[in-house]
């Protein structure tokens, strides 16, 4: 548990390690972080948040609205999961609560900017 912890920990420090030396242009980087086919994005804003504009693929789950622990039992915990929201809150406790439930390879990116800047995904309406 706690070696999942440190990886998740270390992941955590390079999406923002990347985010914050980015150039701010939007465009994705070289050493941006890998999100495949089978990589499952999670947007726990709120449906007026995701509408404003959204990762490419992402799929809404409203944190405040509960749909984040709703749909917990019914994620792939094996799965690959980047999750992101307006700040970092709402995605830190919703990562927190998908490794509580046995989850291994979730990270938090952050805000919808630092998601963008760290994975190369863009942000669409």
């Amino acid at each position: 548990m706690r070696r999942m912890i440190a990886l998740a920990l270390s992941a955590f420090v390079l999406v923002f390690g990347i985010a914050a030396c980015s150039s701010g242009s939007g465009a994705a980087s070289d050493s941006a972080l890998q999100v495949s086919e089978e990589t499952i994005i999670l947007d726990v804003r709120t449906p007026e948040e995701y509408a404003a504009g959204h990762l490419e693929g992402a799929t809404l789950l409203d944190f405040n609205g509960g749909e984040v622990a709703a749909a917990i039992p019914n994620l792939d915990p094996e799965a690959e999961y980047v999750v992101y929201c307006r700040s970092g809150n709402r995605s830190s406790q919703a990562t927190a609560m998908m490794e509580q439930a046995g989850f291994t390879n979730v990270v938090n990116l952050g805000s919808l900017e630092q998601a963008s800047s760290a994975t190369g995904v863009p942000v669409v309406n």
